[in-house]
């Protein structure tokens, strides 16, 4: 259910009354790294399934190097519930969040790693790829660090796409080619209704989202004072308006009745598994899905194209990630950190997580390990992950709510929203900047 800006002031104040009482920092480390490790901890993950398992591998290998450690692993636990263990008790003591919806919410009741960083030599700025060396720093305090990252790009049907007389060299480097590619490969039913779309331009169809379009046209979220300028950069004008006229051309309700009819994104029914869609926005995750649930579909994988008038660099592409951190309140900080620095800054098991995902290691090393598994389709987003044009959204103490002022904003205005492209952008600034002085330093 999407939220309105008052529920967003509820779950603000919600936050503010289980945070106000963390305490930070959290317990330092001892001089030196104790030779064995003792005691229980748990770790909190949101994973489940095939993913779950491949966590829980990790962990049980990890017992079996520390044999005096007992590891609790809780699954399944969704970043809200995870937010709401940590700031109110001590049940958790490891955590895996999402980086740009929960770190910011989150960070003042997490251990500063930074003085175990020291002790044990590791840097963040060298160990990790800048971006996530970055971004799960918060406030000044080194509250997480990188685990597995996403890494977004356009995934292409090479039979629909041969079948309508293109060739590799035709795939779109502007929005403005993947309009005319996508509108050549949609194909209609005698009714007029969709059979086949080339490209869905509906905002909101499974990976089409504020964030993941931002960068395809170099949009800025916040400044300087990292407050919001979502009404104030002509770029997030330009991706809106792009999108807009493209639905326009198909027609909204059109294109609203062949999405309906689609199969679920995480199913075997995914429209692209199914030849349904063309060409998708999708994340890297997509190559093991594929793998799994449509082995004989035939693919390919390139960068997203990029808005022509003042987007970024082609060959980047919007990421995302999960980060890893310690509850300032375990009772077992250095099991806990051993744990982090185990699933987090150790090459081996980072190079077997994202082989068992197919996510992108964040971490320099295992990025370059020859035991990464990188098929053809992966590499683009492999070359990605590194490209000075790959962007984030910012981590802020509004979590999730931060962007969905604008999610609102764009769905209502992709319907024919009578309200104006940029008095609404504005409107958005507004809201979302009003929420963050509600939400405070």
């Amino acid at each position: 259910m999407k939220l309105r800006i008052t529920g967003i002031m509820i779950m603000i104040a919600a936050l503010l009354a289980v945070t106000a009482c963390s305490p930070a920092g959290g317990p330092k480390p001892a001089d030196q790294a104790p030779g064995q490790l003792t005691g229980e901890i748990s770790l909190w993950h949101h994973y489940t399934d095939r993913e779950a398992g491949i966590y829980q591998k990790l962990v049980d290998d990890f017992v079996a190097a520390n044999p005096g450690v007992k590891v609790t692993v809780n699954s399944g636990q969704e970043d809200p519930k995870i937010v709401q263990v940590v700031s109110t008790g001590s049940d958790a003591d490891v955590v895996i969040v999402n980086l740009n919806d929960t770190l910011g919410t989150l960070c003042k009741s997490l251990t500063d790693l930074d003085p175990f960083l020291q002790r044990d030599q590791i840097d963040p700025a060298t160990a990790y790829t800048p971006i996530f060396g970055a971004a799960t720093a918060f406030e000044g305090r080194r509250c997480s660090l990188p685990m597995t990252s996403d890494v977004y790009g356009l995934y292409y049907n090479q039979e629909l796409w041969s079948a309508a007389g293109l060739a590799e060299g035709d795939l779109p480097k502007t929005l403005t080619e993947l309009e005319v590619v996508a509108l050549k490969l949609t194909t209609y039913n005698a009714d007029g209704s969709i059979k086949t779309l080339g490209f869905n331009p509906l905002f909101g169809f499974y990976e089409n989202a504020s964030g993941s379009l931002s960068q395809a046209a170099k949009a800025s979220w916040v400044g300087p004072d990292e407050r919001s300028v979502v009404g104030s950069d002509p770029q997030w004008q330009k991706i809106i308006s792009w999108q807009k006229a493209f639905v326009d051309k198909i027609g909204y309700e059109k294109l609203r009745t062949f999405t309906a009819a689609l199969g679920d994104e995480w199913s075997a029914d995914n429209a692209f598994h199914q030849g349904k869609v063309a060409l998708n926005l999708d994340g890297e995750w997509r190559v093991a899905f594929i793998e799994d649930q449509a082995p004989k579909l035939k693919y390919g994988t390139a960068p997203f194209p990029v808005l022509a008038d003042g987007g970024p660099e082609y060959g980047g592409g919007y990421t995302s990630g999960a980060v890893i951190g310690i509850n300032s309140k375990s009772k077992n900080t250095e099991a806990a950190w051993a744990l982090v620095k185990y699933l987090s800054a150790t090459t081996e098991p980072v190079v077997e997580l994202c082989n068992g995902f197919k996510n992108v290691p964040t971490l320099r090393s295992a990025l370059e390990s020859p035991d990464l598994e990188v098929p053809e389709q992966y590499r683009t987003f492999i070359d990605a992950a590194s490209h000075p044009a790959t962007q984030t959204t910012p981590v802020t103490t509004l979590g999730a709510a931060f962007s969905q002022p604008l999610d609102d904003f764009w769905d209502r205005y992709q319907q024919g929203d009578g309200s104006g492209l940029q008095p609404g952008l504005q409107k958005v600034q507004e809201d979302v900047n009003n929420a963050l002085d509600l939400k405070g330093p």
